[in-house]
């Protein structure tokens, strides 16, 4: 009775956030649906570290590497919601594409870790060296050379 009162519980606090319960939602078995909304709910959904816009454009590029369809629509339409435009949602998917593809090709060469490590850090100190950090007008706050 207990389990009954708390899914009920959470049913009314997912609808007054979204409007409804899914479906989806719904039929989430009783011991995962707690923890499931939490972390949406608590992460996902709230204010944290990184601004809502940025995480649904990292979910759109986690969806497109996973071709979930109901992934990439749910994160495309978040993004939309916190400010993204369609040249960032194509920016981010693109992205997400290149990554794959370097992940792709890096683990099928089978590129040394050691290599690829100190290769990169020595980019990133000639990087540093002559590319000062431009501060970006979606970011800010953000001071040029510094973040």
């Amino acid at each position: 009775m207990a389990a009954l009162i708390r899914k009920n519980e959470l049913h009314r606090e997912i609808e007054r956030s979204l409007g409804l319960v899914p479906g989806w939602a719904r039929q989430l078995p009783d011991t995962a649906l707690d923890g499931f909304w939490a972390l949406l709910r608590d992460f996902a959904l709230a204010e944290t570290k990184i601004p809502n816009k940025y995480k649904e454009l990292i979910g759109l590029g986690v969806a497109g590497a996973t071709r979930c369809r109901y992934c990439a629509l749910y994160h495309t339409e978040g993004a939309r919601l916190h400010g993204a435009t369609d040249e960032e949602i194509a920016e981010a998917s693109a992205m997400a594409g290149l990554t794959m593809m370097g992940s792709t090709y890096l683990n099928a060469a089978m590129v040394d870790d050691e290599t690829f490590e100190r290769e990169l850090a020595s980019i990133v100190a000639y990087a540093k060296a002559h590319r000062p950090i431009a501060a970006s007008a979606s970011s800010p706050g953000v001071e040029r050379g510094r973040h």
